[in-house]
């Protein structure tokens, strides 16, 4: 089977394309780097061409509101055109928990617009909305970080290993389009705070972390469950202190 994977060279990715080659299907990992724009077209209806699946794992350079707007639905329009004109039997795209709960966010209106033009695009698809990923907890630090403390929002989160994502991902290519949305989480869940004082801790991080209402995640107020499942998620099978212990190791 052909898979074109649209950002087939980032964190989820290059393994979800490892995992469907080493499977035996010919993968492109598709980017600009290697010559597949979805912004331009560049590229689009060659990588296209015989291909049964596609996956859109790209993510916008910027998460200024307009930017973010403007890169998810002209990345999308154009790649849903020319799965359309290729025949493409499954479009896929990675999405997130709570999408529709935090209109408040320029980035969650933006991955909105995403999934409803491929709703309405006529493609056999499949969403896929992940909890957030257990990669990118340093981010999170950094985004909310003031002097010697971290000042959180009081929510909650489930966060998975991205291992477990591609995992899903690749699984996901091979089954048969579900025209609704799959959602996925971590196995635990936490407070935002506890999650982030554990990374921290781990990390050697002596910084304290305090909650606040006043925190915002991309631009919005949190609620408490703004950001997990509300209904029955697959959950992953690599837990905080296994991820932990992994990176380490490979560090």
């Amino acid at each position: 089977m052909k898979i074109v994977i649209n950002g087939g060279s980032g964190l989820i990715g290059s393994k979800t394309t490892s995992r469907l080659s080493s499977a035996g299907h010919e993968v492109v990992a598709g980017s600009p780097q290697t010559g597949l724009n979805s912004i331009t077209c560049e590229g689009i209806q060659e990588a296209l061409n015989g291909a049964q699946v596609v996956i859109d794992l790209s993510n916008s350079p910027s998460f200024e509101d307009a930017a973010v707007m403007e890169f998810f639905r002209t990345s999308t329009s154009n790649l849903v055109a020319a799965a359309r004109d290729a025949g493409v039997r499954h479009f896929i795209a990675l999405s997130i928990v709570g999408t529709e709960r935090l209109p408040s966010s320029g980035y969650f209106r933006a991955k909105n617009v995403q999934e409803d033009l491929i709703r309405a695009s006529g493609l056999p698809y499949t969403i896929v909305h992940s909890t957030q990923f257990f990669e990118f907890l340093g981010a999170m630090a950094k985004s909310w970080e003031a002097g010697d403390k971290v000042v959180v929002p009081p929510a909650q989160i489930q966060p998975i290993a991205a291992d477990d994502v591609a995992n899903v991902m690749a699984e996901v290519a091979l089954a048969e389009p579900r025209n609704g949305v799959l959602e996925i989480s971590g196995p635990e869940r936490f407070q935002i705070r506890d999650v982030i004082a554990d990374y921290l801790a781990a990390s050697d991080d002596p910084r304290t972390v305090v909650t606040s209402p006043d925190a915002r995640y991309f631009g919005a107020e949190l609620q408490d469950g703004s950001l997990v499942s509300n209904g029955r998620p697959r959950v992953g099978q690599i837990d905080f202190s296994r991820w932990f212990t992994a990176r380490a190791a490979a560090a």
